[in-house]
């Protein structure tokens, strides 16, 4: 299984390296080591040795380069759109937490991340849903990512192509999607700042929840090349629609492995909220090699600055003094056994479990967020007018192969 725990002799000899250089890989963040099953000794997770164990095989060079670049390695592409440091991201040159600290809307955010100047694409009323999609768009029945997956493709039909307009034009159509889908997210009609539209539909007339919200979706507006973002961007490579692109994203962040992240730690601060013991349930967690949702982040070592930032404004906000007891002690927990710390899944979760509303909302606050980056990569992609097209490194069973099995097969022929 890929949770299984092999030793550090097993480990070494899968890697092929010394116990001195286990450590330094495991010190240098290649590897995590946990509690092994005798609670003295230390295991490794088997997928992870596994994985570092192909990476090695494939050698040094331009290659083994090419393999690593698709999972948080080197850069594939060239962006001006944003940039990660431990202090969180930067939007063209700008900290998102001081946007955030600023006042800024995702409206804002959108404005810079798509290069507008002096152009104000939300500057036109949203307008109301097409008769054709209108029964679609305000189904509560539906879930919000699936709503806007099935929408979004039937309001394409009602607009012009994007590639060929001009740059204001697909600024201008860009601001009406991020409208349409966040209401779509919450079943309404498109009205700004969107929010507000969010904030009221959850927890209608609450200020405080509306700040959090409006924190939440600028700091989530992009983070350059994530899954999504990239999916999103290949897509506006081949010169699709615009609408088409955000159906890729939404497709990407469809997965338990990227927008699923939400909703496994809302049931982790549900386990902790019905347990008697939030440190044993966690600590069992980690022994078993099962993972922390919610904890650690692969470009934030020290801390997802973007959680740091929403946490803080949650413990300010008027919620049960009870719900931000749990959400600190599940990350006192989980920092004291995994020593890792909250990522803004974390901060999104706990918002919404905090303010007593369903898993949900939070994946509705990132889509709606992110949704603002996916265009402004499919913007950058189109005016660049490449096709995305990478080469795959073939690892199966090779032509000569076949023919020598054939051959054995049918030793007359």
């Amino acid at each position: 299984m890929d949770n299984d725990l092999v030793p550090a002799a097993e480990a070494c000899r899968l890697l092929g390296i010394s116990r001195s250089t286990l450590y330094a890989y495991v010190s240098r963040g290649l590897l995590e080591s946990r509690p092994g099953h005798d609670h003295r000794s230390r295991g490794y997770l088997r997928r992870d040795v596994e994985r570092l164990a192909q990476r090695k095989r494939l050698g040094r060079g331009p290659a083994r380069g090419a393999a690593q670049s698709l999972d948080r390695g080197l850069p594939v592409l060239e962006t001006r759109i944003s940039l990660i440091r431990p202090d969180g991201p930067y939007y063209r040159g700008r900290s998102a937490v001081a946007a955030v600290r600023a006042g800024a809307t995702l409206e804002d955010t959108a404005r810079l991340l798509w290069d507008c100047g002096s152009q104000d694409p939300f500057a036109d009323p949203p307008g109301d849903w097409p008769a054709r999609v209108v029964a679609l768009a305000i189904d509560t029945e539906l879930p919000p990512v699936a709503r806007a997956m099935a929408v979004i493709p039937l309001l394409a039909l009602q607009v012009p192509h994007s590639f060929q307009a001009d740059p204001a034009t697909r600024r201008a159509l860009a601001a009406t999607l991020l409208r349409q889908n966040a209401a779509l997210m919450v079943a309404r009609r498109p009205a700004g700042p969107v929010h507000r539209l969010l904030a009221d539909a959850w927890r209608p007339g609450d200020a405080a929840f509306a700040e959090l919200v409006r924190a939440a979706l600028v700091l989530c507006a992009d983070h350059e090349l994530n899954v999504s973002a990239f999916a999103a961007r290949v897509v506006a490579s081949t010169g699709a629609h615009l609408h088409a692109t955000v159906c890729a994203g939404l497709s990407a962040l469809s997965g338990p492995r990227h927008g699923g992240a939400t909703a496994r730690v809302y049931a982790l601060l549900e386990d902790a909220r019905q347990c008697s013991d939030i440190g044993r349930l966690v600590a069992g967690r980690w022994k078993r090699g099962e993972d922390l949702p919610g904890f650690g982040h692969a470009l934030y070592p020290d801390g997802d600055p973007r959680a740091i930032e929403l946490l803080a404004m949650l413990r300010n906000a008027p919620v049960e003094a009870g719900a931000l007891h749990l959400v600190d002690a599940v990350i006192a927990a989980a920092e004291a056994h995994s020593g890792r710390r909250p990522n803004v899944d974390f901060a999104l979760a706990a918002t919404c479990h905090a303010h007593r509303l369903p898993a949900e909302p939070a994946l509705a606050m990132f889509a709606t967020s992110r949704l603002a980056g996916w265009l402004a990569h499919a913007l950058e992609q189109q005016a660049q007018g490449r096709l995305i097209r990478p080469r795959a490194r073939y690892t199966g069973v090779m032509p000569d192969a076949h023919a020598a099995d054939a051959g054995r097969d049918h030793p007359g022929a």
